[in-house]
């Protein structure tokens, strides 16, 4: 028998990624080497000691109950080290940590938390697809903030129509997902001052925290003074840790807006396996000098492909931060006719930029989680397609 959906589950957007995974599996089972820089699933292991503290946790018999509803303490305590350690920013463990399955869960979660059916929402245009899932679960309204190269993908806030001032929740992430731009200290300024005139809160996610390039360390929306009274910071480890499938994360900030959380979750959850949360742990407050050198690998790999594209007489401009290149497409494509080109012709996965949202389209989105050998063989059969040997186009990130 069929059942009818609910009419939450009819408002949700479709499942952006989901269906490019299959696209991928269709091409693999026809016997294809598919080059996927399309995901962005982490390509590497997690790092060993991290890995010998879920085992050894697991072994222990109060990680086979049900752990804490709202996390364990000592793991919100190295929360709150970690962001004086790394930020010079002081967190209170008891009040302003919670602690997530995930950093995709609690960024759905808030606009539950926080927003009603009519009410507005900021969001980024292009950004990262799950802002538009919880958004819609709560009937909310969404406002797109425009990420254009003319402004370094930062959102103009003297742009915005009028009926924003009106927004209850605002998204941002930097360094930015699919862009790879970065903020700066003077607009995680104008966003705490916009947030305060208009009575907004604010939701950095801080997923790709620890990626960033040339030298550069991005900063914490937290480190803004009034930051906290405005808003939170969500902070995963998949990125920075190659936690992707651990499933854990956390928002710290606000402390209205952190109570609101735990108490959803309470609801939602039974907490998250106690070896898991003790693994976090292991990763704050162990060494850290396998993240940077994971970020030395991004950025190395980032180099090789940007060289590989410019070789190929693609015009390219190295992204900032993150995993992601943020390409242009040539001229007279569109993100999804170019996206499937480069698929059907040379066997390379990349992301439609519309599919991030309107102002995505026009570009491609290619992550940098293949090996070296990879990239430069992605490059390789791009240029096997002549298509740049007619055309010129450019690359923003």
């Amino acid at each position: 028998m069929n059942y009818p959906a609910s009419d939450l589950l009819n408002r949700l957007p479709k499942q952006f990624f989901n269906n490019l995974v299959k696209t991928i599996h269709h091409y693999q089972q026809e016997g294809f080497d598919v080059i996927n820089l399309g995901q962005g699933n982490p390509d590497l292991p997690t790092p060993h000691h991290i890995v010998a503290a879920l085992k050894d946790a697991a072994t222990k018999p109060r990680h086979h109950q049900y752990s804490p509803f709202q996390g364990y303490q000592e793991l919100k305590q190295a929360v709150s080290d970690y962001y004086l350690r790394e930020y010079n920013v002081t967190i209170d463990p008891d009040t302003e940590v919670a602690i997530l399955p995930g950093t995709k869960t609690g960024l759905v979660e808030l606009s539950q938390c926080l927003l009603n059916p009519g009410d507005t929402v900021l969001v980024p245009d292009p950004g990262y697809p799950d802002y538009i899932s919880g958004v819609r679960m709560a009937e909310a309204n969404m406002i797109p903030m425009p990420l254009v190269e003319a402004n370094n993908f930062l959102p103009d806030y003297q742009a915005l129509p009028k009926d924003a001032h009106a927004a209850k929740l605002m998204f941002l992430n930097y360094p930015n997902n699919p862009t790879g731009a970065k903020a700066t200290p003077r607009f995680f300024d104008e966003t705490v001052q916009f947030a305060k005139q208009h009575n907004i809160a604010v939701c950095h996610d801080f997923a790709y925290h620890t990626i960033q390039f040339d030298g550069e360390k991005a900063p914490s929306f937290l480190q803004t003074p009034g930051a906290k009274e405005v808003g939170i910071e969500m902070f995963t480890l998949s990125k920075a840790y190659n936690m992707a499938g651990w499933r854990v994360g956390f928002a710290v900030g606000n402390k209205d807006i952190i109570e609101k959380l735990e108490l959803i979750q309470d609801h939602l959850y039974v907490s998250i396996f106690g070896a898991v949360q003790m693994a976090a742990k292991a990763a704050l407050a162990g060494d850290q000098s396998t993240t940077k050198a994971l970020t030395a690998t991004y950025e190395k790999r980032r180099n090789v492909l940007m060289d590989a594209l410019s070789d190929i007489g693609w015009n390219v401009t190295k992204p900032s931060g993150t995993f992601f290149c943020w390409l242009k497409v040539p001229e007279g494509y569109t993100s999804e006719s170019f996206s499937r080109y480069l698929l059907d012709t040379a066997k390379v996965m990349v992301a439609p930029g519309n599919g991030f949202g309107d102002y995505g389209e026009g570009y491609v989105r290619v992550a940098l989680l293949d090996s070296d050998t990879r990239l430069i063989e992605a490059a390789k059969r791009i240029e096997a397609t002549k298509i740049f040997n007619t055309t010129t186009a450019t690359v923003n990130a």
